[in-house]
């Protein structure tokens, strides 16, 4: 797949700032199938701060994947912003990375409703040593690549703030 050359950047950055505080990454995407997870990997020695990813499509893989909770997945839905923090703490728990990100939402033309439109996305931050963070994105109903790339690029910012919040911590 080509990415657009503004995507590949900011995975360089990223890939260096990771490297860069000797922290590692783990993926859990739902919509976005893997797409951040190939974005990172098309960079040369991305495995140096790439620990793994997860694509956890259906509710199912969810649970058995990343456990999240099943309850959970039945009184929020699987686009919301408990689930997106579900799946990045279990896919912390359940690899060996310092930092973990996750997407969950709805890529459409179909699947969207008047309470969770096309386009609503919602993305959770985890760093072991930090505070969890959250996004919503409401990108509205634009094409389905258009939202899933715009979920990976608010998805590396995402995972960019919490590294620099995180060092400020410390």
């Amino acid at each position: 797949m080509s990415f657009p050359d503004h995507l590949i950047a900011a995975a360089e950055d990223l890939l260096s700032l990771l490297r860069a505080t000797h922290a590692t990454l783990v993926t859990a995407e739902s919509c976005t199938g893997g797409l951040l997870a190939a974005l990172l990997t098309e960079i040369p020695g991305s495995s140096h701060a790439f620990e793994r990813g997860f694509v956890t499509y259906s509710n199912e893989a969810k649970s058995e994947m990343l456990g999240v909770d099943r309850e959970t997945l039945a009184r929020h839905g699987a686009v919301s912003a408990e689930t997106a923090h579900a799946m990045a703490a279990g896919a912390l728990q359940r690899s060996n990375a310092s930092i973990s990100v996750s997407i969950t939402g709805i890529a459409g033309p179909g699947g969207g409703t008047t309470e969770k439109p096309v386009g609503l996305v919602f993305l959770a931050c985890m760093h072991r040593a930090g505070l969890p963070s959250l996004s919503k994105l409401e990108l509205g109903n634009i094409s389905r690549s258009a939202i899933r790339l715009a979920a990976v690029a608010d998805a590396l910012k995402l995972v960019q703030q919490q590294l620099d919040t995180t060092q400020l911590e410390r």
